[in-house]
């Protein structure tokens, strides 16, 4: 369990901004091939492209974003191994055991 929660909590705190989560939103409705630059990732969000660049740096740093050089710019697009890892990550930060409720349920009808 512990294991886990240093991932689990850099996980939401990359997601806790505002900002950063519109930005995976517009990120994950993308293909790969539309993938984004950041100047259209600036346009889309209406912020400055250096906060574009400060939120992708975080996403990458967790691995939920990925930059692929095309000519003179970079696009950026979701990995979706990252995706289905985070989905894994935050089910199981959200899960509770059934034993111990069961537990104090039968302890509060006595």
């Amino acid at each position: 369990m512990n294991e886990d929660t240093d991932e689990q909590a850099a996980l939401f705190k990359a997601l806790a901004d505002p900002t950063r989560l519109k930005l995976v939103k517009l990120l994950c409705r993308q293909c790969k091939p539309d993938a984004l630059c950041v100047n259209a990732l600036a346009c889309r969000l209406g912020i400055t492209q250096s906060a574009v660049s400060q939120h992708l740096r975080v996403l990458k740093a967790i691995g939920l974003v990925k930059g692929e050089r095309r000519g003179y710019r970079v696009h950026y697009f979701i990995n979706p191994e990252a995706i289905t890892h985070c989905r894994i990550l935050i089910s199981s930060a959200l899960t509770t055991e059934e034993e111990p409720y069961k537990n104090s349920e039968q302890h509060e009808n006595r």
